[in-house]
């Protein structure tokens, strides 16, 4: 079994919550679980821009990334986050490794808007630096930061991070692990599925908004590439990973065919 699992960077701040989530991923792997890990870190990023004097400015859930913006990223999601991020796996016994997209061009990104600045949208990854990784009994933790073949670094969403890797590797299951219990519909219920019609209708009705669209919207591209399952669901659930794994109903499993989500 091969999987991606992204974690939000919420969940990813309070060192308990850190470390119990490793905890989990190395008992995944140690069961044979072939897997990578893409990090955000939003939560960090705009307590350290605001300490700075810099507010933090969104559009459609993606941050405005000036110059400055962008040197920030590279402090804070390519920095102390993966590293924290990769010393609770060292602390696990699992030998992590933390990467950009930048490191052997894993994720090439293209610029999406003069308005949005120094963000960019994953155009392609290549899975050759992971292959090698993973068959060498390495875990690779990648930011979420993507570069261009002039050497520029890019501020790319995670979870379209998550999607381009994903598609490249040809993962089983790709895991959204966020600080939500999943994909709230207009009555606030958690839906237990969705498919890709649904999925667009919560964005043009407004009830998907932020970083729940853009999840929404990457998950959608997920499905589109071809990857068989996608979740959106709650890391803070006691052994979550494990019951995702095991195929527990737990948050929002996204499906293609119309009407599955029907009998989900």
């Amino acid at each position: 079994m091969k999987a991606l699992i992204k974690l939000g960077g919420t969940l990813l701040d309070a060192p308990e919550s850190r470390r119990r989530l490793a905890e989990e991923i190395a008992r995944a792997i140690q069961d044979g679980l072939e897997a990578v890990v893409v990090h955000g870190g939003g939560k960090q990023m705009t307590r350290y821009l605001a300490g700075h004097g810099v507010e933090s400015r969104f559009i459609d859930g993606l941050r405005v990334t000036t110059p400055e913006v962008l040197d920030a990223v590279l402090k804070v999601l390519a920095g102390s986050v993966n590293r924290e991020l990769v010393a609770a796996f060292v602390a696990c016994g699992v030998p992590a490794i933390g990467l950009t997209g930048m490191d052997a061009l894993l994720t090439e990104a293209r610029p999406i808007s003069d308005e949005l600045g120094w963000v960019g949208k994953p155009v392609r990854s290549n899975p050759r630096l992971l292959h090698t990784l993973i068959e060498s009994k390495y875990l690779p933790v990648v930011a979420c930061v993507a570069g261009d073949r002039q050497g520029r670094f890019f501020n790319v969403n995670a979870d379209q991070m998550a999607v381009s890797v994903a598609a490249a590797l040809k993962v089983d299951k790709l895991l959204f692990l966020t600080d939500v219990d999943g994909v709230r519909g207009q009555d606030n219920q958690v839906h237990p599925a969705l498919n890709q019609d649904e999925c667009r209708e919560l964005i043009e009705n407004g009830v998907a908004t932020g970083g729940m669209r853009a999840k929404l919207e990457s998950a959608a591209e997920a499905l589109q590439a071809g990857i068989t399952e996608v979740v959106i669901a709650p890391g803070a659930f006691p052994d979550i990973v494990a019951r995702l794994m095991a195929g527990n109903s737990i948050g929002t499993r996204l499906v293609t065919q119309l009407g599955a989500s029907r009998h989900a």
